[in-house]
This record gives structure tokens, C-alpha cells and sequence, in this order.
């Protein structure tokens, strides 16, 4: 709660107090002049938890005037992100069904059967042979196999090389000429 109530609120609700407490007093002293110090003290005591729940409820309205205002900031921020990811999102989708446009082509290109192509999208996301022969429901020698061919029809020595082959680019400093950096061409 501390950090609701900055400093200057609290040296404001410390005069608040010392100034009721001293004008009922005053006030008590104009109807009573003859009170001695004793029953001025009892005064102040009587009216000291009216003081401190009027400057309390003053307090509370700060509070909650500095939570609203939080709340607004957390609001504009969280649009602000929510709008963000929903750009990055349809970038993204955008750049993904290029990216999976290109690789079919290359497929395409590399005369690969719809067989190699399943395999090799899925050597492409990382999944190991016997994962790849568990989603296809085949063994895992024919997947072996077929893996072999697409990388012979690919011209790459295995998985890493294949994954090299289409993340190359991709992995290009910004500004670097793509044509100089490239070992092979498509």
C-alpha cells in the first residue's frame, strides 16, 4: 500500500490530523474556556478516531484514484501488445505460407513422391525416424529408405544438410548480399 500513497500524500494526511484534532480543540476551548489540560486531552482523544477515519477515507479515494489510473496504463499496454501480436501474427502467416510455398516448390523441382515429401516435411520440423515411421504407420526401415532417396534427389548428405538447405537464407546477417553469401545455388 505504500507505494499508493506517495510521501507528500502522507506528510498531507499527517497535517490533516494534527489540524482537525487542534480545531475541535479550539473549538472546545471557545464553548469551554475553563477545561483544564487533562480534559482537553480526553477531548482530543474522543475526536482523534473521527479524524483518523475521515483522513483514511480520504486516503482510500487516493488509492484507488492511483489504482484506476494503473489500470488504465495496464489496459493501453495490453492493447497495445494484443494489436502488436495480432500484426505479427498475419506477418507471420503471411511469411509462413511463403516459406511453405518455396519449399514445395523445391520438392517440386527435386521430383520428390508424395511419400518423400511427407518425410521430408517432417525431418524439416525435427522429428526422428521412428517418430516419422509412428505418424506415417510404416516401418521404420521404409522411412529410412525413403529419407535416403530424397536426400540423394536433394544432393545432400543427410538431415542437417537438408535443414541447412532451406534455413541458409534465412539465416543471413541483415543487409548481406544473399547472392555472395550463398555456397550453392537452387
Amino acid at each position: 500500500m505504500s507505494d499508493w500513497v506517495d510521501h507528500t500524500a502522507r506528510v498531507w494526511a499527517a497535517v490533516a490530523i494534527v489540524a482537525g484534532v487542534a480545531a475541535f480543540l479550539a473549538l472546545e476551548l471557545r464553548e469551554e474556556p475553563s477545561l483544564s489540560p487533562w480534559d482537553l486531552a480526553i477531548e482530543a482523544l474522543e475526536v482523534l478516531p473521527l479524524v483518523f477515519a475521515c483522513v483514511g477515507v480520504v486516503l482510500l479515494f487516493r488509492i484507488a484514484a492511483r489504482q484506476r489510473e494503473d489500470q488504465l496504463v495496464l489496459i493501453r499496454d495490453l492493447e497495445v501488445a494484443r494489436v502488436q501480436g495480432q500484426r505479427w501474427r498475419s506477418e507471420a502467416r503471411t511469411l509462413l505460407t511463403g516459406l511453405g510455398d518455396a519449399i514445395d516448390g523445391q520438392f517440386t523441382r527435386w521430383n520428390l513422391t508424395d511419400a518423400e515429401r511427407e518425410v521430408a516435411l517432417l525431418l524439416l520440423k525435427g522429428l526422428s525416424l521412428k517418430e516419422v515411421a509412428a505418424i506415417r504407420a510404416t516401418s521404420e526401415r521404409t522411412i529410412r529408405a525413403q529419407a535416403q532417396a530424397l536426400y540423394a534427389k536433394a544432393g545432400v548428405t543427410g538431415r542437417a544438410a537438408l535443414s541447412a538447405f532451406f534455413l541458409e537464407d534465412l539465416l543471413t546477417p541483415i543487409g548481406a548480399d544473399t547472392e555472395a553469401t550463398s555456397v550453392r545455388s537452387r
